[in-house]
């Protein structure tokens, strides 16, 4: 007969390997991101440098607009120096398809910015829940990106002045992950 700490080592041990296999598969999805998306524009900033006459840079400059949706209502929004991560109502899973975000964001700490994360939620319900929700929403995302390889030191959890976000319902469910200097 087992004791109650050997059960508790071996379920230690499983949500370990759980979250090493959950880790792998996103750092492979968000490797696979940088590689595909990321090379290309650097390709094409060395070849426009080298037709121009001028030295390469490394700077990139985020111009488009990225939107990924799924059908709960999880999707992704990546407007300049500032990436939304919008939830499902009562989810704080962060919707698939999150890679090309999280590696623009990976991009931006690597480049010397820093990542501040900020949970807003819905006015539908409670609002001690809804703060709740915002706030694990927005640890979602933090351990996501801590758990991609960025240091501590460059995200900061911060709580918006008004944390009812404006717009639809859908709209208001987010996280944004705002890149400063």
């Amino acid at each position: 007969m087992s004791t109650r700490s050997d059960e508790d080592s071996q379920q230690r041990f499983a949500l370990g390997l759980i979250f090493a296999l959950i880790a792998l598969v996103v750092l492979s999805v968000v490797g696979a991101a940088v590689y595909h998306y990321g090379l290309p524009q650097a390709d094409a900033a060395e070849g426009a440098a080298a037709q121009a006459g001028a030295p390469a840079t490394s700077v990139a400059v985020i111009t488009e607009t990225v939107v990924a949706t799924v059908p709960e209502g999880a999707s992704i929004r990546v407007e300049g120096d500032t990436v939304n991560f919008y939830f499902a109502t009562g989810s704080a899973d962060i919707a698939p398809g999150a890679a090309e975000a999280l590696a623009i964001v990976l991009k931006g700490v690597e480049s010397g910015r820093k990542a501040i994360v900020s949970g807003f939620h819905d006015t539908t319900g409670d609002a001690a829940v809804n703060e709740q929700l915002a706030r694990k929403r927005a640890e979602t995302v933090r351990d996501v990106l801590a758990g991609l390889g960025v240091p501590a030191e460059k995200i900061t959890l911060e709580k918006p002045a008004v944390t009812t976000g404006s717009g639809s319902n859908a709209q208001a469910r987010r996280v944004e992950v705002r890149l400063i200097d």
